[in-house]
């Protein structure tokens, strides 16, 4: 892909919203070269490829954008994983996988960590909240959803930033063209993170504590009656699934947190309305993630031949599966442009939908209510600061501001 390309992918992923209703509007699929794939774009279709993974596998979910070279390839080789983990595994082993993680972010579990949410987050607004101006993105957003999903793991607090910085270089060398010097110095942060979760791994292993690490090392490699060492397959394996659980938790919702902040503030008299009525937080909460949907969407590869809205598909064939777009879906919700807090609740796809739905939707929709309770009720007055406009980052997973200044 060479620089022009760049361009048009990175004009794509900071507005795709265009794109989505050229396609819903087209018949059949629309085959999209910048992401190298049929889009799907409508509701119903979104949901039928959801509803099928026996024939859209998700083995292709987490193909980079843009190929490392043999010298980066040969300092990943040095770090931990490159296994199946549940997003990107199919049938028994996705399973196998999910099993641990449904249970780690049960009601109860998710219950347990939320008074720790509200005290981090109002920690961190304690820290600016004085000061009337702040990069939200930085200061708050990028922040909190680390500190929460790193005490479900049990992480130290003092690693969470090792592991939120490698989280985000870990994605930044799957879907950011870069320099191979700027692959090569993402690729040492993301093996220093790896080289961190397995000594996670083998400490849980040995002396077992009541987190998440040590259930889901009870799940996938209980290891029997012996108090044996773990395989260096079994440690690969179980630090690709961390590394892939904490990503998720809490580049997503990091997303989710600074996307939300900067519609209301786009949307003043919704902020206001919000700042009366705190009871309208649940409905603003889901109506954030239908407008513009932290994860945009995922590829799939299809297992057999199939035909989707009329388009014939051989083996093989790669979709973009637009969750973004099947949000703004005009069959399915009513003035699907226009941000209202004050929508009717209506079944969205910003979570996903069948064996692949988020399992940390909950987690993810507790984190923001704490952050609009917190704020609307300690900063009402907050405001875009209007010297510095609001750029989304180039990217269709983890959708969001690159800076989220505000004054108040």
């Amino acid at each position: 892909m060479d620089r022009h390309e760049h361009a048009r992918l990175d004009a794509l992923q900071r507005d795709p919203y265009p794109h989505y209703a050229r396609a819903r509007d087209a018949e059949g699929l629309t085959f999209v070269p910048e992401l190298d794939a049929w889009l799907v774009a409508r509701d119903a279709d979104v949901r039928e490829v959801l509803r099928r993974p026996e024939a859209f596998s998700s083995a292709n979910v987490l193909r980079p954008d843009v190929l490392p070279g043999p010298t980066v390839l040969a300092e990943l080789g040095r770090g931990f994983g490159g296994r199946p983990v549940v997003v990107s595994s199919d049938g028994a082993q996705h399973q196998r996988l999910r099993a641990p993680i449904v249970h780690g972010l049960s009601p109860s579990h998710v219950a347990a960590v939320v008074p720790y949410a509200v005290e981090r987050a109002t920690a961190l607004i304690d820290a600016f909240a004085e000061r009337g101006s702040a990069d939200l993105m930085a200061e708050f957003a990028l922040r909190l959803p680390g500190q929460v999903i790193g005490r479900l793991v049990g992480l130290d607090e003092a690693d969470v930033p090792l592991v939120v910085h490698g989280g985000y270089r870990a994605e930044q060398l799957l879907f950011r063209p870069m320099s191979e010097k700027d692959q090569l110095a993402a690729a040492r942060d993301v093996v220093e993170m790896q080289h961190l979760l397995d000594t996670y791994v083998r400490e849980r292993h040995a002396r077992p504590q009541d987190d998440l690490c040590t259930s889901l090392i009870s799940a996938l490699a209980p290891g029997g009656e012996s108090p044996t060492e773990l395989t260096l397959d079994e440690r690969h394996e179980m630090v690709a699934h961390l590394q892939n659980f904490l990503l998720a938790g809490h580049l997503t919702t990091s997303a989710l947190i600074g996307s939300t902040l900067l519609h209301l503030m786009h949307h003043p008299t919704q902020w206001e309305l919000l700042c009366q009525k705190p009871e309208l937080i649940p409905a603003a909460v889901e109506e954030a993630a239908r407008y513009d949907s932290p994860v945009q969407g995922f590829r799939r590869i299809t297992t057999r031949p199939v035909v989707l809205a009329g388009t014939e598909l051989p083996v093989g064939a790669v979709v973009f599966v637009a969750y973004g777009s099947a949000n703004r879906d005009p069959s399915r919700h009513e003035r699907p442009d226009v941000f209202d807090i004050t929508r009717p609740p209506a079944r969205h796809l910003a979570f996903g939908y069948g064996v692949h739905g988020c399992p940390g939707a909950a987690l993810a929709r507790e984190q923001l209510r704490v952050t609009l309770e917190l704020l609307t009720t300690r900063l009402p007055g907050l405001r875009l600061a209007e010297e510095r406009p609001v750029v989304m980052r180039p990217t269709m997973i983890h959708r969001s501001p690159e800076e989220l200044p505000m004054v108040w």
